[in-house]
């Protein structure tokens, strides 16, 4: 339980909550390391983020420039098809049990 406690009963984390960062800033961030030279070591310091963020983004930038941060309800063309496909395949599902359950009733009525 290595970064938990008990607490009162209850199993409590001692990690912080995971913060958001919006595609801007994660733009901005990646412009100070880029376009004004800062040391992406200052840049995480000094808005507080995570140690190796800012070289992440910069990636992200370099691969994908339009679709680098999908987040905020935007998916990537691969992803939503993803998602449509799982939502049929449930969707699929249901169906057939449905249909298993029809199936069923009926051979007993005959």
């Amino acid at each position: 339980m290595e970064g938990k406690h008990m607490y009162g009963g209850q199993l409590m984390s001692s990690e912080k909550p995971r913060r958001k960062y919006d595609e801007a800033f994660k733009r901005e961030a990646v412009r100070l390391m880029t376009e004004e030279k800062m040391r992406p070591s200052h840049i995480e310091r000094d808005l507080g983020i995570t140690n190796g963020l800012v070289r992440k983004w910069k990636r992200a930038l370099e691969e994908d420039n339009v679709h680098a941060f999908p987040g905020s309800g935007y998916q990537r063309p691969e992803q939503a098809e993803l998602t449509r496909l799982r939502q049929e395949v449930n969707v699929l599902k249901r169906e057939r049990e449905i249909l298993k359950k029809a199936a069923a009733f009926f051979a007993r009525n005959q």
